[in-house]
């Protein structure tokens, strides 16, 4: 399998600049996960990759060799699209023998590689149907295996849970991640903007805003370390609390973050006193947004069931070793 390598990457269509100097190295065998807000442009950053996109200026190197000017046939990358792509009058054996075809594959040998990966992804019921038989995350599976059978160089994923429900993106994710494992050595760059998703795949995430690389680093690395307030903000569900003023400029900073599991939440006694916006009772955890006297609103982790009401006095407690603090630039002051 094969690294991926980007230098001074630029792309703007017309006047609009849609990334701005990215420069990453990607080694063979990592899962990588792109994340951000929409248009901050990580799926052109990945048809950039494939060659669907033409780079403005920079250079693309897949496994040490130059490809700005390289057809996406040639490029030894597969992509798998949040829409499926599949064609519709094929049977899923068709579908999945369409690329192999293509690269003039002799019949025995694609036959081989098609009920390899049907087996793979469990979908070898399923080789004489035509996609509008299959479900959502079958269809998403073929599509993986159409990928799967080429035995390309890079994987591409671009947001392909998206179209899912959420038990079927649990069970498609499992797919990915154990894929990964098996297909051991390949190289997997996959864009999302669920948190879930890349947290659980990713050896390394790349935090994307505005066009430019804000970070990256392992899940935990982003995490427990963001280096901006972007990132801090960004990264983990729900998000962290980010407080400006006194609490903050007590501490030498413009901005003070703190996780809500973090944050002890007590009837009793404790360094805020709030009333209780909002509690969202999710049975292994229960989340209270709280309005304060000193931090604003703020979020705050309970493990477990509790019944705190709309209007209730509450008292809460951050850990003092778990803060972040920013500038005003939104760099981290220390980690």
């Amino acid at each position: 399998m094969a690294s991926v390598e980007l230098k001074s990457i630029h792309k703007s269509f017309g006047s609009v600049k849609v990334l701005k100097d990215v420069n990453l190295s990607l080694e063979k065998g990592e899962f990588v996960v792109f994340v951000g807000p929409s248009g901050c442009g990580k799926s052109t950053l990945l048809r950039l990759i494939a060659g669907l996109e033409d780079i403005t200026s920079g250079d693309l190197h897949i496994d040490g060799e130059r490809v700005n000017g390289v057809l996406p046939a040639r490029r030894g990358i597969s992509m798998v699209f949040q829409s499926y792509a599949l064609y519709p009058h094929m049977s899923v054996y068709e579908n999945m023998a369409f690329g192999l075809e293509q690269a003039k594959l002799d019949k025995e040998a694609a036959d081989r590689r098609i009920r390899e990966a049907a087996e793979m992804l469990q979908i070898s019921e399923y080789l004489d149907r035509k996609p509008k038989q299959l479900s959502g995350g079958q269809r998403q599976r073929v599509a993986i295996g159409r990928a799967i059978t080429r035995k390309p160089k890079v994987f591409l994923f671009d947001e392909p849970l998206s179209n899912l429900d959420a038990a079927l993106r649990v069970d498609t994710r499992i797919e990915i991640a154990r894929l990964h494992k098996r297909l051991e050595g390949t190289t997997m760059i996959y864009v999302t903007h669920d948190q879930v998703e890349a947290m659980t795949l990713a050896d390394r995430i790349v935090v994307l805003n505005q066009g430019h690389v804000e970070q990256v680093g392992t899940p935990m690395e982003l995490y427990e370390k963001p280096r901006t307030r972007f990132v801090a903000g960004f990264i983990g569900s729900p998000r962290m609390n980010l407080i400006e003023g006194e609490l903050a400029e007590a501490q030498g900073a413009h901005c003070y973050g703190i996780r809500p599991e973090h944050v002890a939440i007590s009837r009793e006694h404790g360094s805020w006193r709030g009333t209780v916006l909002l509690s969202e009772e999710l049975g292994s955890d229960t989340f209270v947004h709280v309005e304060t006297e000193r931090a604003g609103t703020v979020n705050a982790r309970a493990v477990g069931i509790h019944a705190f009401e709309a209007g209730e006095t509450v008292y809460l407690s951050p850990d003092a070793d778990a803060g972040h603090l920013f500038d005003a630039n939104g760099m981290a002051l220390r980690s």
